[in-house]
């Protein structure tokens, strides 16, 4: 899943997002930072009773926030949802080994050339490359020298 910080730079860099069932958002700034919420039409839950197990339809859960304004909400994007946004720019992720973990890269190539952006997560590396896209910012880099990467966490 992206990062909570890099999904908040997103929406601060413009990413519209049009909610649709299955997006996952969470609510910044309300001592909510870690609680990460589905949209659903409806809320489906196994419950346990002593004849058996039923799923059971509900509106609401016992828990429940009434509402948020949209502007509120942070947008969580999947990685399908980010390769989507980065379009025909997306040229490939690759994956390689690096000292006890993982580096994801994604290359992009458009009319001002390639790009590069590492991260250990693939959502991560997906959402540098959208931020930078977003951004406006000149070129990344090209090659694996002075590719952008993701902060250590």
């Amino acid at each position: 899943m992206i990062s909570v910080d890099l999904a908040l730079q997103l929406k601060d860099a413009g990413l519209e997002w049009h909610p649709a069932p299955g997006d996952r958002f969470l609510i910044p700034h309300r001592g909510m930072d870690e609680d990460v919420f589905t949209l659903s039409d409806m809320t489906v839950e196994v419950h346990d009773h002593p004849s058996g197990r039923i799923i059971g339809f509900n509106g609401t859960t016992e828990w429940a926030l009434d509402s948020v304004d949209q502007p509120e909400a942070c947008w969580l994007p999947a990685e399908h949802q980010l390769r989507e946004l980065l379009g025909e720019r997306f040229t490939r992720l690759e994956r390689r080994d690096e000292g006890d973990g993982v580096v994801h890269r994604v290359l992009l190539l458009d009319e001002r050339g390639a790009d590069a952006f590492e991260a250990p997560d693939p959502a991560d590396a997906y959402g540098l490359a959208l931020l930078h896209h977003l951004s406006g910012a000149p070129g990344g880099s090209t090659g694996t020298a002075g590719t952008t990467r993701a902060a250590a966490g």
